[in-house]
């Protein structure tokens, strides 16, 4: 269902929030920890600070940092970001792939960074 675009978010945003207690991480660290490939990732973790999901430092000593808690990062808002609107089919026209797309919509804004943390294995795929 996710992009690998928007797995590879999630990962990062992963890395981040474990990484949080210790400031920036540089975006090669964040790629090797993700592992995802460097240029890709630095266009998504790009979108993500434009979101609002991430904020960055330049410098030495810089890098990538959440924006905020780990609790207030909604999936569904991460995934919006780096992949646009939900759905499951490109033309959400039908009443059952609505409601489909409506209740996928809903676990996703109700699960949050931490929600993901909690379960390595899943933040791991």
């Amino acid at each position: 269902m996710f992009t690998q675009k928007a797995k590879y978010a999630l990962r990062a945003l992963v890395v981040l929030a474990d990484w949080r207690a210790y400031g920036p991480l540089p975006i090669q660290q964040v790629a090797e920890r993700a592992h995802a490939p460097h240029k890709f990732l630095e266009a998504i973790l790009l979108e993500l600070r434009r979101g609002g999901v991430l904020r960055s430092t330049r410098g030495q000593s810089g890098g990538y940092a959440l924006a905020m808690h780990p609790a207030d990062i909604r999936l569904g808002n991460v995934i919006r970001i780096v992949d646009g609107p939900l759905a499951l089919i490109a033309c959400a026209i039908r009443l059952l792939m609505r409601q489909v797309r409506d209740a996928t919509a809903a676990i996703l804004d109700a699960a949050n960074l931490d929600t993901l943390r909690a379960q390595p294995a899943l933040a791991a795929q």
